[in-house]
C-alpha cells in the first residue's frame, strides 16, 4: 500500500475510534498532499510524500521554538503531539553514525575538499538521506567537515 493509501485509511480509522486530534493532524496531511496535487496536476508518489510530511514536521518544530520563546508551553504541546503523528509516516531517524558514514561516503564519491564543494555533497546526501535525517543537522555536519 502506498503511504497515502495508508493516511487515507488511518484517516477512516480516526473518524471511527472518535480520535479528534489525530483526524485533525491526519486531515492537514491529506489538505497538503491535495494541495500539492492540484497545484502541479499530478499524482504524488511516496518521495514526494515524505518530502511535504518532512516540511511539516520542520514547520512545527520551527513554531515550538517560537511558542517557547513566547512563553506559550500550551501551544508548544500541540505542535509536539502534531510532530509525533506526521512522524508516524516518515521513515526511521538514522543514527548520527550512520549519518556521519553517509556524508563521508558523499564527501570521497564526489571528491570535495572544500566548503565551495558543499552543494555536490548536500545534493548526494540528500538524495539518500530524504526524511530519515534533518538537512539542517547534516548540513552543519558537512559544513564542519569541510571546513577542516
Amino acid at each position: 500500500m502506498s503511504l497515502k493509501g495508508k493516511i487515507l485509511e488511518d484517516v477512516k480509522a480516526a473518524m471511527k475510534a472518535g480520535e479528534k486530534d489525530r483526524l485533525k493532524v491526519l486531515r492537514l496531511i491529506t489538505a497538503a498532499i491535495k494541495q500539492v496535487e492540484v497545484d502541479e496536476r499530478i499524482e504524488l508518489d511516496d518521495a514526494a510524500i515524505l518530502g511535504i510530511l518532512t516540511k511539516m514536521v520542520k514547520q512545527r518544530r520551527d513554531s515550538i521554538t517560537q511558542f517557547q520563546q513566547g512563553n506559550r508551553q500550551d501551544l508548544a504541546d500541540i505542535e509536539q503531539a502534531e510532530i509525533e503523528i506526521i512522524g508516524d509516516y516518515l521513515p526511521e531517524q538514522l543514527p548520527d553514525a550512520e549519518l556521519d558514514a553517509l556524508i563521508e561516503d558523499a564527501i570521497s564519491t564526489t571528491g570535495a575538499e572544500n566548503i565551495r564543494d558543499m552543494g555536490k555533497v548536500m545534493g548526494v546526501v540528500k538524495a539518500k538521506a530524504q526524511g530519515r535525517a534533518d538537512m539542517g543537522v547534516a548540513g552543519g555536519k558537512v559544513k564542519a567537515r569541510l571546513s577542516q
